[in-house]
């Protein structure tokens, strides 16, 4: 059967092909007047017709694709994931379609991505991986789209673009301080940041609290606050797998002057450590306190439910979408910064030391 045409809506609605295009396109000015009656006319017929608009003529016609890409630094954490469900919800409440990829963590690869991304026929961008932009390949691509005045949102911080910040610094204060009120003296970190990234070509890369940071440099404070000295010994940089945090665990736990209590930069990463901690034999929190970070879905349901924090990345992935496309029907509007604040959430996985 064949498919309806602009013409044949044109000619059950009693109009000409012209006005059938203004009304698709959302056409008004003083030189094209269109009646509400003719527009309802129009849209009677399409319905009618079951016209379906050339979506790549519509792009090509109005220079908007009603595509954004989003950036993920990997595809294997459901944190990120969370983020990619928010920027999905609100991009589709809005009429916008999401192109997707992942930096996968690792600086070649994410130099190239973002620069691939970056040329896609698309109305915008929202950056999640900050990684990408600590080389000088991604920062000459960032140069480039805001020459171009290229709409673009990061999740973290950022000076020169628009960004929604949201951190773990004064959640891993109120863990620490949690931990310590129960007496834990020996708090272990295990930090799961990949080291490839760590030996980018930027040779001072910016401090990026997405990234980790915001719980090393905090672990640290709240130690030397408490009196305490910060042990190297007792901070493992591993990878970000669960059988990392599964490794990182078992070197921790199996010192002769184990840690009672690990801080734990993600939840992925903590779930690993608690199968290390039962295959040991130690029980949580009995004999060792856990806390994570993100509050992925599944923190609430494991054997004991996770201590963790949430920075709520549905919502966070929402609010990117609706900055980003602000910045999409005005190029000129000042730089923007909002702030999403985490929270700390004591469930079963921490509690007294055990000695």
């Amino acid at each position: 059967m064949k498919k309806p045409t602009q013409a044949d809506v044109a000619r059950l609605a009693g109009v000409s092909r012209a006005t059938v295009s203004y009304v698709l396109n959302g056409v008004a000015t003083e030189r094209v007047l269109i009646s509400e009656a003719t527009r309802q006319r129009v849209w009677a017929a399409i319905e009618e017709l079951g016209y379906e608009p050339d979506a790549r003529a519509q792009a090509l016609r109005s220079g908007r694709t009603k595509t954004v890409g989003l950036i993920l630094p990997e595809i294997h954490n459901p944190h990120f994931w969370q983020t990619a469900d928010g920027v999905e919800q609100e991009l589709r409440a809005a009429g916008y379609h999401l192109l997707l990829s992942s930096a996968d963590l690792s600086p070649e690869y994410g130099d190239d991505i973002f620069k691939e991304l970056s040329q896609h026929r698309i109305d915008g961008l929202i950056l999640m991986s900050a990684f990408v932009l600590q080389s000088a390949k991604g920062q000459e691509t960032l140069n480039q789209l805001l020459e171009r005045r290229f709409p673009i949102v990061k999740i973290g911080e950022h000076t020169a673009i628009d960004c929604i910040v949201s951190n773990y610094r004064t959640a891993t204060r109120e863990a620490m301080e949690h931990l310590l009120n129960f007496g834990h003296r020996r708090i272990g970190l295990i930090y799961g940041v990949r080291s490839a990234w760590e030996t980018s070509e930027t040779e001072n890369p910016p401090v990026d609290m997405s990234g980790g940071s915001d719980r090393l440099l905090t672990y640290q404070e709240c130690l030397q606050a408490a009196g305490l000295s910060v042990d190297p010994g007792l901070i493992v940089t591993c990878g970000t797998s669960l059988e990392d945090g599964y490794q990182a665990a078992q070197r921790l736990l199996t010192l002769s002057d184990r840690p009672t209590a690990l801080l734990v930069i993600n939840d992925l990463l903590a779930i690993g450590a608690l199968r290390a901690a039962s295959d040991l034999g130690l029980r949580v929190p009995e004999d060792l306190s856990v806390v994570g970070f993100d509050d992925i879905p599944m923190a609430s349901y494991l054997t004991p439910r996770l201590t963790t924090s949430s920075k709520d990345m549905i919502r966070v992935g929402r609010e990117a979408v609706r900055l980003l496309l602000l910045r999409i029907n005005d190029p000129e509007r000042p730089q923007q910064r909002v702030e999403v604040q985490a929270r700390f959430i004591v469930r079963e996985s921490t509690g007294p030391a055990p000695f």
